[in-house]
């Protein structure tokens, strides 16, 4: 007897997972786009804290898509993405949620301890994991290849970057980061497979 979901749910969740990754690439690019005029507000902070969450079950959707040809090596780096992606995100959670509507003072005496070496490190873990899992995206060809080196790149030294202060190189990542999530969830939603995967899958990617 199967035990497989209806199409019906698979679809559904297909199509939650592809809202979540949208709504990720969105929280990060047009907050970003926004603080260039307006620099860093409370809602351009509130977004920007909530998209690494919502970027988690894209990226399980992507592996699960990808796993048939990314083989070993693509479980490792998923892994590593994901644990560096919840680090992370905290990280980002911590900053735009807590640390923003502290004074200028109690930050830097906050960030002069073991936090910052915390936040750094999780960044980097983010980083590395983004690395691998862009890498095993390109080898396995299941995405645009544009797309999946845009990840490999763009979110890595989006990371590096959002512990220091804004500049328009930081600015124009964010913009850069979000917009490559979205094409992920774009291309995710135009798979053939992408209703199977999305049901079962976890949690970004798009097809040729």
């Amino acid at each position: 007897m199967s035990l497989s979901l209806p199409s019906r749910s698979r679809s559904a969740g297909a199509s939650l997972t592809v809202v979540c990754g949208l709504l990720s690439g969105l929280f990060i690019a047009v907050p970003a786009l926004a603080e260039v005029f307006t620099g860093e507000t409370a809602v351009t902070s509130y977004l920007l804290g909530l998209a690494p969450a919502l970027s988690l079950p894209l990226l399980g959707a992507l592996h699960r898509r990808q796993s048939p040809v990314s083989g070993r090596s693509g479980e490792v780096a998923y892994v590593v993405n994901l644990v560096g992606a919840g680090l992370f995100g905290g990280a980002a959670f911590t900053l735009n949620m807590a640390l923003f509507y502290l004074d200028e003072a109690a930050v830097e005496d906050l960030l002069s301890g073991p936090t910052r070496s915390a936040l750094l490190g999780s960044a980097v873990v983010f980083a590395v994991g983004c690395v691998l899992f862009g890498v095993s995206a390109v080898r396995a060809g299941v995405w645009p290849r544009a797309a999946a080196w845009a990840y490999t790149v763009t979110l890595p030294l989006l990371a590096l970057v959002a512990p220091k202060a804004d500049t328009v190189l930081s600015s124009a990542l964010h913009i850069a980061g979000g917009v490559t999530l979205m094409w992920l969830a774009v291309g995710l939603h135009a798979s053939p497979a992408a209703g199977s995967d999305g049901a079962e899958g976890a949690a970004p990617a798009a097809v040729r």
